[in-house]
């Protein structure tokens, strides 16, 4: 089992900036990809970006260009650096990860994200 805490979510202005972290504990061992979903109110949750160990990124269009995705691999920790953040992404943002050969899926509490214009 692995458990994962998220911290960092807000309210911010249109144009601003947040950081969040997730900070993932229990069998982080076999931890593969690491990422960020959100999920607005009616809509279905969607990938926003992941990162492998290796290092390789992903990122929806939607965020290319103004998100940044980061981990510590020793620390177990991804971070999500949100930049030029817009009223569309205003969402709970969930922390996941893959793990295992089966890449058993594990998802975080989540963290409430708001951006008024």
């Amino acid at each position: 089992q692995v458990q994962l805490v998220e911290s960092g979510g807000g309210l911010v202005q249109a144009g601003g900036s947040l950081r969040l972290s997730c900070a993932a504990s229990g069998s982080t061992s076999s931890i593969n990809i690491m990422g960020w979903y959100r999920q607005a109110p009616g809509n279905e949750r969607e990938l926003v970006a992941t990162i492998s160990r290796e290092g390789n990124t992903n990122y929806a269009d939607s965020v290319k260009g103004r998100f940044t995705i980061s981990r510590d691999v020793a620390k177990n920790n991804v971070f999500l650096q949100m930049n030029s953040l817009k009223p569309e992404d205003t969402a709970v943002y969930y922390c996941h990860v893959l793990r295992g050969p089966f890449r058993l899926p594990s998802w975080g509490q989540g963290t409430q994200v708001t951006v008024s214009s």
